[in-house]
């Protein structure tokens, strides 16, 4: 008997099920729903309900509080594709007279704009959000906690700023074009600003008793763009196959890795944590495994949405009461879950089609020094030099057409790597950022900074 490389075995399934069934009942949710989405495609669903033969599917609505942000932060790297935007632009340049003025474009992604974590009282998310109908009174007199730019301080403010930002340079309401530029081109008719039916009430449940109390859903207005959103598991998914995969009618993979890239300056608390933040993602190590996603809470509703792109497995986690469960951790689990009984399986190798010569000579074994280095050829066109003991500095390089390279991670992003050659055309050295890497340790015969003692290598004696 074999078991299509889609679908999940039996055991992985059965673990699912238990995870949220363990997840509901210890954390007394109302319900919970649940979908892992693997290779781009949901393989699996799992609800559990207090109310009998009343469980809820993929199509129930419930609110996603700031996975919202994710929505917001694609809009807005959207306009900065289409060249409307650049991420370095100050506010001010584009929505003057907020009193955040100096704060980038990408301080309000990242949350390092140094704006307050919510607006003034009362409480924005259990009041009408007709309370705040201006910038101005979701900002307040004193809008700044930090200097910008300086640290990673989460603010709700921050990205009603950015609807602004979108409302302004299309036109139109930020839901508008949600939907227009989002929503309907990845197929994600169940996801707005208001619950339609079927969706479930959100709950608080009584922390020292088995009881229960409706939560209020308001209308956010204003602070919309922080965490309005309404969904379901079944668009969530689709969601989170974008987010790893891209749709050049809405969003590139190259911008999606932006996306997901860390680019705020943690605190100590969030390096001991392991918790990062990209450009609208939340960053999360688990174990080993990096996971990327955001989580969302309003009263009566905790959700998350978690991606481990290395494992290409995804899952979303939604759940009506207010607090006790663990959606985040849960999400966790059941993308472990899967990623380690079922590992993905890697693309056949195939050989490359064309090779540029002068490339093909870049590729073996340099040394930094006497640190040994082992420079490789991918087949998706970039150049890897990686230590060969294991420790030091590694990158990827992306060729520039020219005969350069640009690092694209780690201590070497954004630095040129360049092959130097000699009169006969043969290659010297690379310079690496002025670092010099040649074949030998300390090759004599290349161009070394600071030269090479001309008595060569020796022993004591």
């Amino acid at each position: 008997m074999t078991t299509p490389q889609d679908e999940l075995l039996p055991g992985t399934r059965r673990a699912l099920s238990h995870r949220i069934a363990l997840a509901q009942a210890e954390g007394r949710a109302p319900s919970l729903v649940a979908a892992v989405v693997r290779g781009g495609r949901t393989v699996w669903h799992g609800a559990r309900t207090s109310v009998d033969g009343h469980a809820p599917d993929d199509n129930t609505q419930y609110r996603i509080g700031s996975i919202t942000k994710t929505f917001t932060a694609v809009l807005v790297l959207r306009l900065r594709d289409e060249g409307l935007l650049d991420l370095g632009d100050p506010l001010e340049k584009h929505l003057p007279g907020t009193g955040a003025g100096e704060a980038t474009v990408a301080d309000l992604l990242a949350h390092t704009a140094g704006l307050a974590a919510e607006s003034p009282a009362p409480w924005w998310e259990r009041t009408p959000g007709a309370l705040r109908p201006e910038l101005s009174d979701v900002l307040g007199e004193q809008p700044l906690r930090h200097p910008a730019g300086r640290r990673f301080h989460y603010s709700n403010p921050g990205y009603t700023v950015l609807g602004a930002l979108v409302e302004k340079l299309r036109g139109a309401p930020w839901e508008d074009v949600l939907r227009r530029e989002v929503l309907e081109p990845l197929g994600l008719r169940r996801t707005g600003g208001r619950p339609q039916a079927p969706h479930a009430g959100g709950w608080a449940v009584h922390p020292w008793a088995d009881v229960m109390l409706p939560e209020p859903a308001e209308d956010l207005g204003r602070m919309a763009p922080a965490g309005q959103l309404w969904s379901t598991t079944g668009d969530l998914a689709r969601f989170a196959a974008f987010l790893a995969r891209g749709d050049d009618r809405v969003l590139g993979a190259d911008s999606l890795r932006e996306m997901r890239t860390p680019a705020a300056p943690p605190q100590e608390a969030d390096v001991v944590a392991g918790y990062a933040y990209g450009l609208g993602l939340e960053l999360r190590r688990s174990g080993e495994r990096l996971l990327v996603g955001h989580s969302g809470s309003l009263p009566g509703f905790v959700a998350s949405l978690t991606l481990a792109v290395e494992d290409d497995v995804a899952a979303v986690v939604l759940v009506n009461c207010t607090s006790g469960v663990p959606a985040v951790t849960v999400g966790a689990d059941l993308v472990r879950i899967v990623a380690d009984a079922e590992p993905r399986i890697p693309e056949p190798w195939r050989p490359s089609r064309d090779v540029d010569p002068a490339v093909l000579e870049l590729v073996g074994q340099w040394y930094w020094g006497t640190y040994a280095f082992g420079l490789r050829l991918g087949a998706d066109g970039l150049i890897a030099l990686e230590p060969l003991s294991g420790n030091g500095r590694g990158a990827r390089f992306r060729s520039e057409g020219d005969g350069t390279w640009t690092g694209l991670e780690g201590y070497y992003a954004g630095e040129t790597l360049r092959p130097v050659r000699r009169a006969d055309g043969s290659v010297d050295h690379l310079d690496l950022g002025s670092f010099v890497f040649t074949r030998q340790p300390y090759d004599e015969g290349a161009e070394v900074p600071g030269g090479v003692d001309p008595k060569g290598w020796r022993g004591i004696g």
